[in-house]
């Protein structure tokens, strides 16, 4: 931290009190990155609560000579995001609804109020925000004014400019003024004077500049590159609001704004058509555009198959026959006429003969899982089937959408003369395309490729009549290039905008005016290669490729959909994110800002309240799987060091709990009393929960042998460690129900997946307890094992292959079932089981979330008959030894109380179904004094359920 940064510092104490800044790098490091190529590590993060609390860090970065970065979400992917000096998060606290007018269709929101929170409190009343970037559930409003953000359904809605009617900005000098369709206006009136002469500045470079700006601006819809000084002419009203809008933060800074809203479709339907590649799709497009659709959205095989490697073939339905995809909506007031008009203009496009095949979907439950195909886009063209890496840095150009066809066909042949190959995808109803390309920026010579490329492309799209952006910004990637797409007097004049707003350029520099070299701060480059115990099978460069798998595109920063990242959901921290965790590793790996390698103290406390929920690794699009990067971590870090007690007394559960079955009755009544809180205080377990009582060996005998079944086994049940203290019932349960369903097992009870080592990071201890497990397993026996625990299924699925690395464990993986799964794919087809509840409320473990996520128990469930399965998706917050351990036992509430404790606190006599022993815990300590009690599967389906045995 510089010297002008610490007075800086000192200075926002003494005139903004209760405004918190960050100086440390283990909190500014994820700060250095937003979703683009690009690292710029900034001195200090502020995070405002009011907009005094902006003014008081632009008047004392103007007086320190420091400059300030704006930012949202993060999620910005040409590099408008990030800078050197102070940056501004607006996500953390400035984040409010302030109105919503019905009547007038308008709202009041802060900058950083994410875009889905809008839509949702807007919904209620009929409305939207029209345009919505495929990041709308982290993107906020100040970031899409600040790139002029549009999204998929742009052919409709067009640019965020288009919605806007006001901005509440703060200047450079710290004044505060309103931007609206007619000027600039103070808010305090002794700013004035100010504001006045602002004004006529920029009237006198519009009056100077008419003809440049009326025959260069304006003339696509998607012309979003440089300023959009074409709204401040005569004839536009010196419209300042939209003038600014796609400044990315370069010359005042919005704290506020006033946007229109419209209201929400009553009918609409979704066409996907198949091509056999994205120029034959790109010819239909000015076809279909004469349908008046809402959305034309166009990509790729790769992503396709992307998402099907990840998250299962089923992951991906609907699509008809094709190497290449578009997504046409169309709405109305009517769901006959619209339905009508789909097979229209199906029958229209078929006639052309273009298209491999196209249906109309008709179910919203499959529109939505294809749109979310479309919108991980970004993330899952980062990391392909094959494993190869793509970038930003030319993933915005547009043309006019009738020369789409055109632009890609020669797009593709530059790609081919540089030896690239790209991932297409993108708004091709408004000539809009994304794409990530491979190339190398690690080294000097691809980096020098990349930018032969990019100038290249910049001519080409230029050639084509179009832009360089059609909604990211410029920022660092492109603003280089504007000489290439402007004239000189135009420049000058966008040069001169900026002065008149920001005369020192401490707004954003490096972006649209001055800009930095394209090629400057990349963040990509060749380091050393770290041993590990982990083998990272799927990331060419071990564990540094393992953690570069993060590209920022931020989908761990939603608070809904999907189970990751809960810490975040409970927090709001960057830090406590998937994404803010992946980037302190990446500046460990570096070695720069952070140095202290694997004993690094920033490190440890970004992982401290990762919960190893494992959802990351599924609901990520690239795949990040913090759990195993965390676990890494604390074997390196505690590698001959004294470890944390609770390492011990959780880490060593399966050993302990062993051997507290053999004398079970006076353990539980030892663990009853006060010796109980204090053993747990000295093994750092909180005292807040009662520790579940251990069952005794005899119990879990007798269990096993009621248990047994005649005949040949189909099946092995693996009865994992939790089970055979804890809940050795369920063991029998499990075996009753699989003979029933026609897959009589027997039993393996004396192994163990050695989950509990390594979650804790004790993986030394963990590997000699799998080499036993899979020596025991791997016996040439090739049947089924079938494991009731989901946390234990999964690390026989997943850790166990990817931490020994041998034939052996894969084979024995290969092998591994959930129950869910076991009765999903190998139950007989003419099982029914016992009746079951009509209603039921189920909380499915994270890791058979993310491990066996196209086997699902609420499928199961619906399957067999229940009519209403009502899922607490996320996850139970109690999480193996996270929630038991004393310095995390408050987050662990708040993490329940985001879906789980709602449910419980509202059951209605439904039944609840938890398989995992942590989630039947939680539920256990939240709502057992009421008499609830979570239910495993295998009870519910239990064809002859017993009573329980002794279990003292």
């Amino acid at each position: 931290m510089t010297a002008a940064v610490t007075s800086l510092v000192v200075r926002l104490a003494e005139i903004a009190p209760g405004l918190r800044v960050e100086t440390g790098p283990g909190a500014t490091g994820p700060y250095a990155y937003d979703a683009s190529n690009y690292r710029v590590p900034p001195q200090a993060v502020a995070f405002p609560r009011t907009a005094d609390d902006v003014v008081a860090v632009l008047r004392a970065c103007r007086e320190a000579g420091v400059p300030i970065t704006a930012r949202g979400g993060g999620t910005s992917m040409a590099g408008n995001a990030v800078g050197p000096g102070v940056v501004l998060d607006f996500s953390r606290y400035m984040n409010r609804i302030l109105d919503i007018d019905i009547e007038a269709r308008t709202a009041r929101v802060e900058a950083g109020v994410v875009l889905d929170a809008l839509r949702r409190a807007t919904a209620l009343h009929g409305l939207d925000f029209g345009p919505d970037p495929s990041s709308h559930s982290r993107c906020t409003l100040g970031g899409m004014i600040g790139n002029d953000a549009c999204g998929n359904r742009s052919v409709r809605d067009g640019r965020t400019s288009g919605h806007v009617e006001a901005l509440e900005i703060v200047t450079a000098d710290g004044v505060r003024a309103v931007a609206d369709h007619s000027g600039l206006h103070p808010v305090d009136p002794r700013d004035g004077g100010l504001v006045a002469r602002l004004e006529a500045d920029l009237k006198r470079l519009i009056a100077d500049n008419l003809a440049p700006i009326r025959t260069e601006l304006g003339r696509i819809p998607r012309q979003v590159s440089g300023y959009q000084l074409h709204h401040l002419l005569p004839e536009n009203g010196f419209d300042l609001a939209r003038a600014l809008v796609g400044t990315e933060g370069t010359c005042a800074v919005v704290t506020a704004a006033t946007v229109r809203l419209v209201a929400t479709a009553q009918a609409s339907t979704l066409l996907t058509l198949g091509y056999d590649d994205v120029v034959e799709a790109a010819e239909d497009v000015p076809e279909i555009l004469g349908w008046s659709p809402s959305a034309v959205e166009g990509m790729d095989e790769a992503i396709v198959a992307t998402m099907r490697a990840r998250r299962g073939a089923d992951s991906v339905t609907g699509l008809p026959e094709g190497r290449a995809w578009l997504y046409v909506e169309l709405e109305g007031d009517d769901q006959a006429a619209v339905n009508g008009r789909a097979a229209e203009l199906l029958d229209v496009l078929k006639a052309r003969g273009r298209m491999t095949g196209g249906r109309v979907v008709e179910t919203p439950a499959e529109r939505r899982s294809l749109w979310r195909v479309r919108e991980d886009g970004a993330g899952l063209a980062a990391r392909l089937v094959d494993g190869g890496e793509s970038w930003p840095g030319w993933e915005d150009a547009a043309v006019a959408p009738e020369n789409l066809a055109a632009y890609l066909r020669d797009f593709r042949k530059l790609l081919s003369s540089h030896e690239l190959s790209g991932v297409l995808y993108g708004h091709f109803g408004a000539g809009c395309v994304h794409v990530r390309i491979d190339f190398d920026l690690a080294t000097e010579a691809g980096r020098a490729v990349m930018r032969r490329f990019l100038s290249e492309a910049a001519a080409l799209v230029v050639e084509h009549g179009g832009t360089l952006s059609g909604e990211h910004g410029d920022g660092r990637a492109r603003s280089e290039l504007l000489k290439v797409m402007y004239s000189h007097r135009l420049i000058a004049a966008f040069g001169a905008f900026k002065r008149i707003f920001d005369p020192e350029g401490l707004l954003n520099p490096g972006v649209v005016v001055d800009p930095a070299p394209l090629d400057a701060d990349l963040a990509l480059r060749e380091l050393p290669l770290l041993q590990t115990s982990f083998h990272f099978p799927h990331d060419e460069d071990g564990f540094a490729g393992a953690v570069r798998r993060c590209v920022g595109v931020g989908r761990c920063r939603s608070d809904v959909g999907g189970v990751m990242c809960p810490s975040y959901r409970a927090t709001g921290e960057e830090n406590a994110s998937t994404r803010g965790r992946a980037r302190v590793l990446q500046e460990m790996a570096r070695g720069e800002a952070i140095q202290g390698g694997w004993r690094s103290a920033e490190v440890k406390d970004a992982l401290d309240l990762c919960l190893s929920c494992k959802a990351c690794s599924s609901d990520c699009p690239v795949g990040v799987d913090m759990a195993t990067y965390k676990a890494e971590f604390l074997h390196q870090h505690y590698k001959g060091r004294l470890r944390p007690r609770s390492h011990y007394s959780l880490g060593w559960l399966p050993l302990t709990s062993a051997l507290a079955g053999y004398a079970a009755r006076p353990v539980n009544a030892l663990l009853r009393g006060p010796i109980g809180k204090l053993l747990a205080r000295l093994g750092g377990v909180t005292t807040k929960r009662r520790i579940p009582a251990f069952a005794s060996r005899r119990t879990l005998r007798r269990t096993l042998r009621s248990a047994r079944t005649a005949g040949p086994a189909k099946a092995v049940l693996f009865v994992d460690s939790f089970t055979r203290a804890f809940r050795p019932g369920i063991a029998g349960a499990a075996s009753r129900v699989l003979a029933d369903a026609g897959i009589p097992c027997t039993t393996q009870d004396d192994l163990c997946c050695g989950l509990t080592w390594v979650s804790t990071g004790q993986l030394s201890v963990a590997r000699r307890i799998m080499a036993r497990t899979v020596d025991a397993l791997d016996n040439g026996d090739d049947r089924p094992i079938i494991v009731a625990e989901p946390s234990c299924a999964a690390a026989l699925k997943r850790d166990v292959p990817e931490l020994l690395g041998t034939r052996a464990a894969r084979r024995v993986a290969e092998r591994v079932h959930s129950l869910t799964g076991a009765l999903t794919d190998l139950a007989d087809p003419d099982w029914s089981p016992p009746a079951l509840p009509e209603n039921v409320v189920l909380q499915t473990h994270c890791h058979e979330y993310a491990t066996f996520k196209s086997r699902k128990p609420a499928d199961l469930l619906r399957r067999f008959g229940v009519s209403s399965v009502d899922e607490a998706e996320g996850c139970c917050g109690l999480a193996g030894n996270f929630g038991f351990e004393a310095q995390h036992y408050d987050t662990s509430i708040a993490v329940a109380e985001l879906a789980l404790k709602p449910r419980l606190d509202n059951l209605d006599g439904r039944t609840v179904v938890a398989d995992g022993f942590s989630c039947a815990t939680q539920i256990d300590h939240l709502a057992g004094d009421r008499g609830v009690r979570a239910l495993h599967l295998a009870e519910l389906l239990d064809p002859a359920p017993e009573r329980p045995g002794d279990v003292s």
